[in-house]
């Protein structure tokens, strides 16, 4: 079984920071890919930013300058920083994690809400 633990969701007002995690843990080859995902109320879930094994980023468009993507191999741990944050960022964020046999595992979401 693979577990994974998101943290550090809330509400928060517009241009502020959250800081979300996500660890895995459980049986699993090793992980090639961690990411955060996020679905807001009536939307598809899209990609917010992957980050892989050597540290290469990407994120969406969206959040480019303003989110931050790490992680911490011996921990099997994926952050996200977020910073200037606008309503529209409002949604449930969700981690995911690929292996390096493209197994794919998701958190169960963690919920932002920026409003004043």
């Amino acid at each position: 079984q693979v577990q994974l633990v998101e943290s550090g969701g809330g509400l928060v007002q517009p241009g502020g920071s959250l800081r979300l995690s996500c660890a895995a843990s459980g049986s699993f080859f090793s992980i090639s890919v961690m990411g955060w995902y996020r679905q807001a109320p009536g939307k598809e879930r899209e990609v917010v930013a992957t980050i892989n094994r050597r540290g290469t980023t990407d994120y969406a468009d969206s959040v480019k300058g303003r989110f931050t993507v790490s992680r911490d191999n011996a921990k099997n741990t994926v952050y996200l920083q977020l910073n200037s944050l606008k309503p529209e960022d409002t949604a449930v964020y969700y981690c995911n994690v690929r292996t390096i046999v493209s197994n794919d595992y998701w958190g169960k979401g963690t919920l932002v809400t920026v409003s004043s």
